[in-house]
């Protein structure tokens, strides 16, 4: 989902009041991740000299720590009552292309299924929500600071890994988009949390363009630069995939 303050807004207020203060995104770009590289020798770093540029030494840093001091597999993120759901014109709603990108015939869509698994294979939207699914009511976060609460429904993701059924060489995941080509990144155990899901509802609706129609990737584990939209194809790799806007600088692990 992207998150950057050169994207159209389409929905809430501007985000006035970043002018003169380091924002979130700012915050990660810098590597000022809570305190973390003083936990680095003690928690077995092995990163070598940061002999790079220091944004790239930093989002090194960050998705060490993310994932090998804070990601926990089994740890939910809080869920909330539906009174506490942000009002949808006040929940920002992000895309690349402008307007938000629509399927000019929906029924042809299909989500591809490749790279290093037993069964490629594609799936109709018919065909994922048929599967069982979960709903949850969780906070948003994006990068550049602001938060928002909302309702998702979706398939766990670990069900489509199932049904793919992943080779042993497979250790990443990366997400395509027909979204001007948006792409980003997972690693396994992020796609094995069971907050991670194919979402193909929000507040009890079925997606809108805006929100990421007609399927989307999403986990209240992530930062919403992460949660890819206007999905089309998912692979399983052996090499780390880049992203949109990690490609850019920006983190890749991405978790909070």
């Amino acid at each position: 989902m992207t998150e950057d303050s050169r994207i159209e807004r389409v929905e809430g207020s501007d985000l006035s009041g970043r002018i003169g203060r380091l924002s979130r995104r700012d915050l990660l770009r810098l590597g000022l991740a809570g305190g973390a590289a003083s936990l680095l020798s003690a928690c077995g770093w092995k990163g070598g000299k940061l002999g790079r540029s220091a944004f790239a030494a930093a989002g090194d840093l960050n998705d060490w720590a993310g994932e090998h001091l804070w990601l926990s597999p089994t740890r939910p993120a809080p869920t909330y009552a539906l009174s506490e759901r942000t009002p949808e014109p006040a929940f920002p709603a992000y895309f690349i292309s402008r307007p938000a990108p629509v399927l000019e015939d929906p029924a042809a869509w299909s989500l591809e299924l490749g790279g290093l698994i037993a069964k490629p294979q594609r799936l109709t939207l018919a065909m994922i929500q048929s599967l069982p699914r979960i709903t949850y009511t969780v906070k948003h976060h994006c990068v550049e600071g602001w938060s928002a609460i909302g309702t998702w429904t979706g398939v766990p993701f670990s069900m489509i890994a199932a049904l793919a059924e992943p080779l042993p060489g497979a250790r990443f995941l990366r997400f395509d988009s027909f979204d001007k080509n948006y792409y980003n990144g997972f690693d396994l155990k992020s796609a094995a949390h069971p907050q991670t899901i194919l979402a193909y509802a929000f507040n009890d609706r079925l997606l809108t363009p805006q929100r990421g129609a007609p399927l989307r990737l999403y986990s209240p584990v992530k930062l919403g630069y992460k949660m890819t939209k206007y999905l089309t194809r998912i692979t399983w790799t052996a090499e780390r995939p880049g992203g949109y806007w990690e490609d850019r600088g920006y983190p890749w692990f991405g978790g909070i």
